[in-house]
């Protein structure tokens, strides 16, 4: 973890150095630290990090925006990290891609810790040989090699969380997975089940794959379990 590379954005000075020196401590020795939008911008548009840490309210932009950009090249775990702390703030930033959100006051080594693990999961996450790089489901083609989606003749890179939920679906058609199940592959937490991050990251998915996501036909809910993938008209 010592080529690891991370974006600090905060607007208080003090939490930003704070961050700074408890991941230094914690053999992370590659950090950036800036206090606003445009700063970290510039920062992502240099370097390639791989975690992002990123308050929320920043003077000139939010740390939202930075999120949705860097999800558009990068599945590297993003952090919000905030005093934004009720429920559809924590959803509203899941929508946008983070991997973890910590409300401020926070402790120190719990964000160290967290870290860490979401580091150790993105570094084993790379690409590992499948028996299968092309799953078809009628309506949409899913190429597990190029990370591309393709729904009705059209073709988009899929990426971050719902990358690897689809995948799990693909490679276990018409099994129901429990939400245990899904969590404990896609977010690697085994003992904690977060219903709002998983109903998101399926509405999402669904808007993707669906003709109509309200109602659904191929990603199925079973209702007190979890859900299923089928192929179309089966």
């Amino acid at each position: 973890m010592l080529d690891t590379k991370i974006l600090v954005v905060d607007d208080e000075q003090a939490i930003g150095d704070m961050v700074d020196i408890i991941l230094r401590k914690e053999g992370f020795n590659q950090i950036d630290v800036c206090s606003s939008y445009q700063a970290a911008k510039s920062l992502i548009a240099q370097n390639r990090y791989d975690l992002f840490i990123f308050d929320i309210m920043l003077p000139d932009g939010t740390g939202l925006d930075l999120a949705k950009n860097v999800r558009i090249k990068s599945d590297a775990p993003i952090f919000f990290l905030t005093a934004k702390a009720n429920d559809a703030d924590k959803l509203r930033g899941f929508m946008y891609g983070a991997d973890d959100y910590i409300t401020k006051p926070f402790n120190p080594m719990e964000l160290a810790a967290r870290v860490k693990v979401q580091m150790k999961r993105y570094i084993s996450s790379s690409p590992s040989p499948i028996l299968k790089q092309v799953f078809d489901f009628g309506r949409f083609q899913f190429n597990i090699a190029a990370a591309e989606l393709t729904v009705a003749g059209n073709t988009t890179i899929l990426t971050g969380k719902l990358f690897h939920l689809l995948q799990l679906f693909c490679e276990h058609p018409g099994q129901v997975l429990s939400k245990e199940q899904i969590y404990a592959q896609v977010w690697g937490e085994e003992h904690f089940i977060d219903d709002n991050t998983i109903m998101v990251h399926i509405r999402k998915l669904r808007e993707k794959i669906e003709v109509q996501p309200g109602n659904p036909k191929l990603l199925l809910t079973i209702r007190g379990i979890g859900y299923k993938l089928i192929s179309e008209g089966h």
